[in-house]
């Protein structure tokens, strides 16, 4: 089984308050983009599990997502049989972009199929939420609006189409370094939500990242990226979950290449799409 797994870039992110777990509840606007890493998924006779991947400055060991959820699936079921899974790895990690918790999440959902466990989409989320914030979001796909620690996943009608430049410094950034700095005087808990607000309107102009500052705090030439992005008349631009990702929204493909074409001098860049949630599991489902 070969099967697709999408990234996606945070449209919003609202920081609530800190929670007994030293998790943060959150609000965030997921949305899937038509940049994918490609798994090869097989079913073995014996009971052992292999993974291996295309990127060497990842892990793919015990430690990895992949390898987590795929121990959780059989151990949680008794499944007698292996698996053996490959990943050509095309989504940068530590970007913002949720390429190893898609990377799960799609685990989750081939193995159910090849293991014959045949487990809906929400009973594998509630597995993913046990590996990860953000897994259960890639079971459901496209926009999205996550609340609690972001796992909490309510469907939403899909955005008018943009184009999406986004552009990838070469450092990547890790989550847990960015919430335990972040100033909770600076957030959502006693202000009204921009998102809910954009959730009536669709006014792009109304959404923010409130981790934006913490993440420029520490990493200024993001804030310049940002800078550039709104200077080539981007509809919105932000840092994709905790960074290090920028991206710019344009309705105007003209604008989106001459940016493209600007950005491209000093960073690695691309324009991607948003993609529905129809096409999303369109595309998944070819590859099952």
């Amino acid at each position: 089984m070969r099967i697709k797994s999408f990234a996606k870039i945070n449209l919003g992110l609202e920081v609530l308050r800190k929670r007994e777990d030293n998790y943060h509840d959150i609000r965030t606007l997921f949305q899937s983009i038509d940049l994918y890493d490609l798994l090869k998924v097989e079913k073995t006779s014996q009971g052992d599990l292999f993974l291996d991947g295309s990127d060497n400055t990842i892990s793919w060991g015990e430690d990895n997502l992949i390898f987590k959820a795929a121990s959780l699936l059989k151990e949680r079921f008794g499944v007698p049989w292996g698996a053996r899974i490959s990943v050509d790895k095309r989504i940068p990690a530590g970007k913002g972009l949720g390429g190893g918790s898609s990377n799960a999440a799609m685990t989750l959902y081939a193995l159910n199929e090849l293991w014959g466990i045949r487990l809906d989409n929400r009973n594998l989320m509630d597995l993913g939420r046990e590996l990860g914030a953000d897994i259960p979001y890639f079971l459901e796909g496209g926009l999205c609006l996550g609340v609690e620690r972001g796992d909490l996943i309510i469907p939403l009608n899909d955005v008018r189409p943009f184009l999406c430049l986004l552009v990838l410094p070469e450092f990547s950034i890790l989550t847990s370094s960015i919430y335990q700095r972040v100033d909770l005087s600076l957030t959502s808990s006693d202000k009204a939500s921009k998102i809910i607000k954009f959730l009536g309107s669709r006014d792009f102009s109304l959404l923010e990242n409130e981790l934006e500052e913490t993440v420029f705090s520490l990493y200024p030439q993001i804030k310049e990226i940002k800078s550039i992005l709104q200077n080539v008349g981007s509809e919105l631009s932000l840092v994709s979950g905790t960074g290090a990702a920028v991206f710019g929204l344009f309705f105007e493909k003209e604008r989106a290449m001459k940016g493209l074409k600007k950005l491209k001098r000093n960073y690695s860049s691309l324009l991607v799409e948003p993609i529905s949630r129809e096409c999303y599991w369109n595309s998944i489902k070819s590859g099952v």
